[in-house]
C-alpha cells in the first residue's frame, strides 16, 4: 500500500517507483552519517526499508528511511530536507507523516541517532535513551567491514 499526504505543493508518499536514488546518494555521500556509504550500499537500502520520499512537483527534496517489524519496533534514519527547503517545517511534517503512518500505529519503541538535529525529534516526542546503559552496538570502522573485534582471536 502506498502512503501519501498532500501540503502547499509539496508530496510525501512511500511509492518506491518515484524514488530518485541519483539525488539521493548526492545528498547522502555529503553528509557526516552517510558520506562514506557506497552508490549499492544505499540502494540496498532504499529497497530494503519503508522510505518516505518528500517532493515539489517531480523533483526529490528529502527523505525519511524506517526499518521495522511492524509490530514492536521501528527505527529511522537517513532523513533530511534539502538545505534550500529548510527552515519552512518541512522536516516536521516528514516525521508527523513517517509515524502516522498506519503500519506504525501501536510500536513499542521508536529509536534513531542524531549528532545535530535533537530539535527536529523532540517535536515528534524523542528523547534521550532511558536507559542507555542497557543498549549495545557494533560499529564499524568502514561500511560492509567486518568489526575487527570479531576477527580477533579470544585471548
Amino acid at each position: 500500500m502506498i502512503y501519501e499526504e498532500k501540503r502547499d505543493g509539496f508530496v510525501i508518499t512511500t511509492d518506491p517507483a518515484r524514488l530518485d536514488a541519483d539525488a539521493i546518494y548526492a545528498y547522502l555521500s555529503r553528509v557526516y552519517w552517510a558520506n562514506t556509504r557506497s552508490r549499492d550500499a544505499v540502494e540496498r537500502s532504499l529497497r530494503n526499508s519503508l522510505c518516505f520520499g518528500l517532493y515539489e512537483g517531480d523533483r526529490q527534496i528529502g527523505l525519511a528511511r524506517v526499518i521495522s517489524d511492524y509490530a514492536t519496533f521501528a527505527y529511522i534514519c537517513d532523513v533530511y530536507v534539502l538545505e534550500a527547503y529548510q527552515g519552512n517545517g518541512l522536516g516536521t511534517w516528514l516525521m508527523k507523516v513517517v509515524m502516522a503512518h498506519p503500519d506504525h500505529q501501536g510500536l513499542r519503541r521508536w529509536l534513531l541517532a542524531t549528532r545535530d538535529a535533537h530539535r527536529l525529534y523532540r517535536k515528534s516526542g524523542f528523547t534521550a535513551l532511558e536507559s542507555p546503559e542497557r543498549w549495545m552496538e557494533i560499529l564499524t570502522t568502514a561500511p560492509g567491514s567486518p568489526s575487527s573485534t570479531l576477527d580477533s582471536p579470544s585471548s
